[in-house]
C-alpha cells in the first residue's frame, strides 16, 4: 500500500484515509440502472488497485443490488478483512426474499436483523461504520440510534453514522451515541450541505462528512455532453439537472472547470474532487474501473491554492441554482 493522507472521521477514533472508493456502481439492481452494467472481475482488480494505492475505505450498503454488493466486496476482500475499513448502511427494507419494499426501517429489530445480514453476506464478525441510510420518518431517531448504539456495545460495530439528516436529526442522535460521520452528497455542484448550516453543525459537534457524488454523478468529468449520453434506464434520467434546458445551463458551468483544470494540467475529474478535499472532508468517488480509480486517487496530490478555490467557487458560487439532485420522490426522503 502506498500512503495516502489519513484523517480522523469524528472524535470517537475512526482514522480513514481521505478519499475511500464508493462501490454503489459495481453491482447492477434489477430495479434500476446505476451507470450501466458492471463486470465483477474488473470491479474486484479496482478495489484491489485501489488498496494497492493506499484506498482500503470501500463504500457499501445493503441497498445496493440488493445486497450483492456487499457480497461483491467480501469476495474482494477475503482472506484480508482487517486491512480495510467497511462501512455499510441500512434503512431501504429489504425484505426476506431479498427484495426492496422501498419503505424505510429503522425500527430497532430490523436494525439489528439488517446488521446481520450486512455481517453475513460482508464475510465479517464486525462493521467499521455502520449507517443509516435515511431518516425513517415512523420511527424517532432516538430508537433507532439506540439500537445501534447496543451494537456498538456488542462489538458488532465500531462507529456510527447518518446519512441525508438535517442539524436537528444530527443533534437529537448525537446526544443517544456519538456520531462519528454523516453521510451527504457534496460536489462544487451540490453544497446544501453548507448553505444549509449542517456542515457547521458538524464541526461544531466534532462529525466527520463523507462526501459522496464529488463528481455530481459523473456529470463534472466533462465526458457527458447531452442527455442521450445516459443509457435508456440510467437513474440520472430523471435527475432535474440533467435533464432539458437545465442540463445545457449546466454543461456550460462544466465546460469553464474544464478550462481551469486544463490550465492546471489535470483532469476535470481531478479539479472536483481536490475541491472538495481542501474542505478537509473525506469522498468516496465511486467507479467500477481500475483507469478511473487511478485519476480519481491521483486527485489527493492536486493542491489547490487560494487563487485556485476563489477562481472555481467564482465559477458555481453557493447558492447557484443547478436544479435537484434527485427526482421529486426521492427529494422527499432528505431529511432537510
Amino acid at each position: 500500500m502506498t500512503n495516502i493522507r489519513k484523517i480522523n472521521l469524528g472524535k470517537q477514533g475512526l482514522v480513514v484515509p481521505i478519499e475511500g472508493l464508493g462501490c454503489m456502481g459495481m453491482s447492477t439492481m434489477a430495479e434500476m440502472n446505476i451507470y450501466g452494467i458492471a463486470d465483477e472481475r474488473e470491479s474486484i482488480a479496482t478495489i484491489h488497485r485501489a488498496f494497492e494505492l493506499g484506498v482500503n475505505f470501500l463504500d457499501t450498503a445493503d441497498l445496493y443490488g440488493p445486497l450483492k454488493n456487499e457480497r461483491l466486496i467480501a469476495k474482494a476482500i477475503k482472506g484480508n478483512r482487517n486491512a480495510y475499513i467497511l462501512p455499510t448502511k441500512f434503512g431501504f427494507e429489504v425484505d426476506d426474499n431479498e427484495l426492496l419494499t422501498w419503505q424505510f426501517n429503522g425500527k430497532p429489530a430490523y436494525v439489528k436483523k439488517a446488521l446481520e445480514r450486512s455481517l453475513k453476506n460482508l464475510g465479517t464478525d464486525h462493521i467499521d461504520l455502520y449507517y443509516l441510510h435515511r431518516l425513517d420518518p415512523n420511527t424517532p431517531i432516538e430508537d433507532t440510534v439506540g439500537a445501534m448504539s447496543e451494537l456498538v456495545k456488542e462489538g458488532k460495530v465500531r462507529y456510527i453514522g447518518l446519512s441525508e439528516v438535517s442539524s436537528s436529526t444530527i443533534r437529537r442522535a448525537h446526544k443517544i451515541h456519538p456520531l462519528s460521520a454523516i453521510q451527504t452528497e457534496y460536489s462544487i455542484f451540490e453544497r446544501e450541505v453548507e448553505s444549509s448550516g449542517t456542515l457547521a453543525t458538524m464541526r461544531e459537534l466534532g462529525i466527520g462528512l463523507v462526501a459522496y457524488s464529488p463528481l455530481s454523478r459523473g456529470f463534472l468529468t466533462g465526458e457527458i455532453k447531452t442527455p442521450e449520453d445516459f443509457e435508456e434506464n440510467d437513474f440520472r434520467k430523471n435527475i432535474p439537472r440533467y435533464q432539458g434546458e437545465q442540463f445545457y445551463k449546466n454543461l456550460e458551468l462544466v465546460n469553464e472547470i474544464k478550462k481551469l483544470a486544463t490550465k492546471k494540467g489535470i483532469t476535470p475529474s481531478q479539479l472536483a474532487i481536490a475541491w472538495v478535499l481542501s474542505k478537509d472532508v473525506v469522498t468516496i468517488p465511486g467507479t467500477k474501473r481500475v483507469k478511473y480509480v487511478e485519476e480519481n486517487i491521483a486527485a489527493a496530490n492536486v493542491i489547490l491554492n487560494k487563487e485556485d478555490l476563489e477562481q472555481l467557487e467564482s465559477i458555481i458560487p453557493l447558492g447557484t441554482s443547478i436544479g435537484d439532485r434527485y427526482d421529486a420522490v426521492s427529494m422527499t426522503a432528505l431529511d432537510r
